[in-house]
Order: structure tokens, then sequence, then C-alpha cells
């Protein structure tokens, strides 16, 4: 708490500015956005390697999250304030940092996958700017966003290194998918357990169901669009690449806040909602490009 108070006290509105936008890389929404691109429109392999990082990481600091129920840092110390606007979007328990985990997966494999020493630099700078926002701006301590960052890190090394050098999550397809599957129910039901007893609010089991939701999705996705469907992201329309985007960008915010609208925000309607969003994002979608792009070439 010692060093966020440090930092409370050189708070200015221009750097409360600077470092809102500094943790906007690191939200959910975006990573989710450049995901997208990379697995419609750029290179769908880099896709599946920063997915299977940020979906497995995210199961683990949920999971970690509910374990150790740490509060936020205002809660803490009622003498400690954060930046007002930042509280919004700090959902959820203090430890391990969500948005450290959601910058750290994406830009961590971003950096693993690029031969520039450039480029790694920046995603590295990136994702220490959102660690050092997260803490500047009042709503993480320093072992939440490291935990988080360290955690993360060592996801995305094995993961990569697992798809370099050996192809094993690639060439195992029905077992890597089954065992995320797997892993993905576990916390679900973690979760649930731990709110009937009274443990957690349900606010906190339905974060845990929603990225348990969001995993099965992915996991089944990936499965049937590599087995099945096998699309080309690299249409033979690149002017199309920015269309074809945002379409499907578009649909996929329609879905997250229709669905709500309609099948409601209780726990199983959020794990189905996600559930959903990431079956369009990696089925649904891919499928319609692939017909589309079919009926392209054949007129």
């Amino acid at each position: 708490m010692n060093f966020l108070k440090v930092l409370e006290s050189i708070r200015t509105p221009l750097l409360d500015q600077l470092f809102l936008l500094l943790t906007f890389f690191g939200e959910e929404v975006l990573v989710l956005a450049i995901i997208c691109f990379l697995y419609w429109c750029y290179n769908k392999r880099l896709a599946y390697r920063i997915c299977f990082t940020f979906f497995t990481s995210g199961l683990l600091v949920q999971t970690l999250k509910i374990t150790f129920r740490v509060p936020r840092p205002w809660i803490k110390d009622p003498s400690f304030q954060a930046v007002e606007k930042a509280v919004t979007t700090a959902t959820g328990y203090s430890f391990p940092s969500g948005h450290t985990q959601c910058a750290t997966s994406l830009y961590s494999t971003l950096a693993w996958n690029t031969k520039k020493n450039l480029s790694r630099i920046i995603c590295f700078t990136i994702i220490f700017s959102v660690m050092l926002s997260r803490m500047y701006l009042g709503v993480h301590t320093p072992i939440d966003v490291l935990v988080s960052f360290s955690l993360t890190l060592v996801i995305s090394l094995v993961t990569n290194y697992l798809i370099t050098r050996f192809e094993l999550l690639v060439k195992n397809y029905k077992i890597t998918a089954i065992l995320l599957s797997v892993v993905s129910i576990a916390v679900a039901i973690y979760s649930l357990i731990l709110l009937h007893r009274n443990v957690i609010d349900a606010k906190y089991a339905s974060d845990c169901c929603k990225a348990a939701g969001a995993g099965i999705g992915f996991s089944l996705g990936w499965y049937i669009e590599s087995v099945y469907i096998r699309f080309n992201e690299h249409t033979t329309y690149p002017s199309r690449q920015v269309i074809k985007f945002l379409i499907g960008i578009g649909i996929a915010l329609l879905l997250k806040v229709g669905l709500k609208a309609i099948i409601g925000s209780s726990i199983p309607a959020n794990m189905i909602r996600y559930f959903i969003l990431v079956l369009w994002i990696t089925v649904v979608y891919p499928y319609l490009i692939k017909r589309y792009e079919s009926k392209l070439l054949a007129s």
C-alpha cells in the first residue's frame, strides 16, 4: 500500500487521463478485438496461440481471485482513494490483476512471434505500462500485477514452446479440446460450490462462469474450425478485409449486449452468453466467410 500512496501523491488530472488511456490496452474488449482481426483477417495461427494463452490464463486468474479473495486497495485501506473513473472497470477481487493477464497474454505472444527486437520492446513496454497504470489508478497492488504477469508469462512461454517445438496442441485436436473444456467446467463448478457455501457473492461466481463459458466455447470452436471448416483468413479481395472485420466485430458486440437483454444476466445466462459469443468468433463467422469466399470464386 505504501507504493500506491506514493503514486496517489503525484496524481494530476493529466496523468489520470494518460494512465486511463494506458490501462485500456489491457481491456478485455480491446484484446478480443485484436484477436478477432488476427483470426479473421491476418494470421489465424497466431490468433490461436494468443487464444490458448488468453483463455487458460484467464481461467487461472479467476480461480485465484475467488480462492484468495483479496479486497481492492480502497477496501483494504479506507484512507486510500482510487481514481474514480477506474473503479467502474475494477470488478471482482484484487488478486491477481485481470488487466495484466489480458495484456500479457496478448502482447507477450505477439513478442514471441516476431523477429524484430523493436517490436518485442514495444510489446513488453505496453505490458509494463498497463501494470503501472493499474497501480497508479489505485485498483491493484504491486503483488496483484506481478503475480498475474508472472503466471501469464509462463503460460505464454509454455504454450508457444509446445506449438513451435512439438506442435502438441495443434496435432492433438480432440485431446486438447477436451482438456481445456474439462478445466473450464471444473472452474465453473468450483465457483458454484463456493457460492453455495456463501464463501463468495454471485457476481464473483458469475465472472468465473463467464471465463468458463468462453473457455468451453473456444475449445469446441477451435476443434470444429481446425478439423472441419479450415477457412482461409487471407481473402482474395484484400480491400474487403476491413469490411469483413467490421461486420464480424459488430455482430460480436451485438451478441454480447443483445443476448444479455434477451436471456438476462444470471450466472447460467452469462456462461451461455460468453459460450455463444466465442463460438461466433471461432466457428460461425469463419464458416460464413468461407461460404462467401467460395461463392465469389465461383462467380
